[in-house]
Formats: structure tokens, sequence, C-alpha cells
């Protein structure tokens, strides 16, 4: 019971001044609440516009901030009619550069059998759904020739071509496997699906 006494007894006395500086102490701090992300954004990217006061008001304002339709499809438009006439910015990786674009002319520049590569695969297509068996058997032995001088000529072309441009860059990091594959994808495809579309006609001389 001494204890006790005695630790209350060297217990300081709670005064007035002691509370106000346990206050103080206690509401020291910013003194403010923390803002919210709308108003902090707000801040930052200035004073909000007033509301629109008609509705005509509002959808000039909403077209104002927001691409339209149309927008978006006139530039759709304007971005394929730039990369089918060629230019190099529209144009897809694989497509870009002059190598390519000389490639593209002396492949363009040549009568191809390999342009007839599509037409013929809808023609075996619809021997198959013959009930004929001598139909499908014909179509399919024309086919196997046509695969064979299409492969030679692929051959043929993408070593000319690969020739053609190591004389004409002759500084460009050419590579005989990707020139020729390039070339033998462009002469199979149909000639007015070609994307870009050829710059010459078939027997124009190229440089």
């Amino acid at each position: 019971m001494r204890f006790l006494r005695r630790n209350a007894a060297t217990e300081a006395p709670v005064t007035e001044s002691t509370a106000e500086a346990a206050d103080s102490t206690t509401s020291v701090g910013k003194g403010r609440p923390t803002p919210k992300r709308r108003e902090a954004q707000g801040r930052r990217t200035g004073p909000v516009p007033p509301p629109p006061r008609t509705q005509r008001e509002a959808f000039k304002r909403m077209r104002g901030n927001k691409v339209s339709k149309e927008e978006r499809r006139a530039a759709a438009v304007e971005r394929r009619q730039r990369m089918m006439a060629g230019e190099d910015k529209y144009l897809l990786p694989r497509d870009r550069g002059p190598v390519k674009a000389y490639i593209r002319d002396l492949v363009d520049s040549r009568r191809n059998l390999m342009g007839l590569f599509m037409p013929l695969a809808i023609l075996v297509f619809v021997a198959l759904l013959t009930p004929s068996l001598a139909v499908q058997r014909y179509a399919t032995l024309a086919t196997t020739f046509m695969l064979i001088a299409m492969v030679i000529e692929g051959i043929v072309l993408g070593r000319l071509v690969t020739k053609r441009v190591r004389a004409k860059f002759p500084t460009e990091p050419i590579k005989g496997l990707s020139i020729g594959w390039y070339s033998f994808i462009r002469a199979s495809q149909i000639r007015k699906l070609r994307v870009p579309k050829p710059h010459v006609k078939p027997g124009d001389a190229i440089k």
C-alpha cells in the first residue's frame, strides 16, 4: 500500500497547460482532409467547364472530344489508298524500303506462271467435289505438273531477282533466301490483288 501511495504522489498532476499541450500535439498535421482523386485532377487540368445549357451544346461538345465513325472510316480509307499507292510510311514493315520496292517492280514487270496458283487451287477444289473419278484424276495430274512448274519458276525467279538486287544495291545486306521467298509470294498473287498495286506493266524494262 505504501508503494502505491508513493507512485501516486510522484505522478505529476494533470493541469490545464499540459492538456492544451497534448491537444496541440495531436492536432499537428496538414489540418485538412485528403483531396479526392477527381478534385486533384481538376486542379491540375484547370477549372472545370460549366455544364452545357442545351442538348445541342452537349452534342457539339461530345463531337469535339470524340472522333466520329465517319472520320475514322475516312482515315482508314485514306491509309488504305496510300498503302496501295506504295507510300513507304503506310506500308507493312515487310514491304518497306527501296529494296522491296525494286523487287516488286522486277516481279510485276514479268508474266509469271505462279500468278495462276490461286485460280488453280480453286479449280482443284471444284474438281474434287465432282462425282466423276476421271475429272478428279485429270485435275490432280494437271495440278501436279503445274505445281512442279511453279516451283521451278519460283527458284529461277528468286535467283534472278537476287542477282539484280545485289547489283542494284551493293552496300545493302542481301539474303538470297529472304529475297527469293518475297519474290515468290509476290508472283503467286493475282496481279489485281497485289498490295501495294503494281507501278509497272508486264514487259517494262526495269533498271
